[in-house]
């Protein structure tokens, strides 16, 4: 061992040590390249598929040559001929690729409706859609779902069925008869309303649908009508003429058409119809006076005569 000295004024000197800082800090730096795992020497996480998962845990690195093996997942059954459901890490550091190995359970296939049909694919995941013949109506749910039941697949909800379509006698109404009094009516049957006679002045009118359709369950195709008095008064405006639909009363639907007596201008539409309300619909119109034209006439002017004389006896005035 050697030693060395600045100078003899300073201090005893220190034997040099055979192991500086800069050998640890090497040191140092190899045992982490060792501990921690790089990029190059070790695969990803394994491939992920639809039908598939991984069977065991995870692990933190896998090293070329580390399997994983791979089961179904729920919903899903391995295919015929079976397929590979292992993969290896790769010495390039990727997976070895594999095709999907399962396909989608099928739910019981379901039976076609009395009076109608059922569409789909019957599959984990798919649908079932009902419907039925024109006549008839579905109950129960049109859509059912093929959902995991357990270990296996099933249908979410008991299959419906159809039913032929029927109707309760529409609605008895006021001043009114329907052409037929059954307790039943099938699809498409037609019920008609008309308004008995008036026993006063004034007819009853039929506001509304006249033929009722048995369209579906217990639905007609709209309302049922209403039979009442409707009467209109005149709708000739002030300074206006009746030019059609001359009556001496007005009644539900009647139409008539307006014009105005010369110089007055018609502001409104000029056809009306009385509504179910009686009024006149749109609005009745008026007549308003047309404005006189503006004067065409020259005012006079002075005779030249005169105009002469008036210069002569002005002048004389002046003399």
């Amino acid at each position: 061992m050697t030693a060395s000295c600045r100078s003899r004024t300073t201090s005893a000197c220190r034997p040099e040590s055979s192991f500086s800082s800069w050998s640890f800090v090497g040191v140092l730096l190899v045992v982490l390249v060792v501990l921690l795992p790089t990029s190059t020497d070790a695969c990803g996480a394994p491939l992920r598929y639809e039908s598939m998962k991984i069977k065991d845990s995870l692990d933190n690195v896998y090293q070329p040559g580390n399997s994983v093996e791979y089961q179904c997942r729920p919903g899903y059954i391995r295919i015929v001929p079976p397929l590979a459901t292992s993969s290896t890490c790769q010495p390039n550091n990727t997976w070895e690729p594999l095709q999907e190995a399962c396909r989608r359970k099928p739910c019981p296939q379901p039976r076609e409706p009395l009076n109608g049909q059922v569409s789909g694919t019957f599959q984990f995941g798919s649908e079932a859609n009902y419907t039925c013949n024109e006549g008839y109506y579905l109950v129960g749910k049109a859509t059912l779902h093929c959902e995991i039941s357990g270990d296996t697949v099933a249908w979410d909800d008991d299959p419906p069925h159809c039913e032929k379509i029927l109707c309760e006698p529409p609605e008895q109404i006021e001043n009114g008869v329907t052409s037929s009094q059954k307790e039943t009516y099938e699809y498409n049957e037609v019920v008609i309303y008309r308004c008995n006679p008036s026993s006063g002045p004034d007819k009853y009118s039929l506001i509304g649908e006249s033929m009722l359709i048995c369209s579906g369950h217990n639905k007609w195709s709209s309302n049922a009508p209403v039979c009442k008095v409707v009467k209109c008064d005149s709708p000739v405006p002030e300074n206006g003429v009746l030019r059609s639909g001359h009556k001496r009363q007005f009644y539900y639907q009647d139409t008539v058409q307006l014009g105005c007596k010369k110089g007055f201008d018609l502001q409104g539409s000029e056809t009306v119809v009385c509504g179910a309300n009686s009024s006149w619909e749109p609005q009745l119109p008026q007549c308003t006076a047309v404005p006189a034209p503006p004067s065409t006439t020259t005012p006079a002017s002075t005779a030249p005569g005169l105009v002469t004389s008036a210069y002569i006896f002005k002048n004389l005035l002046n003399i």
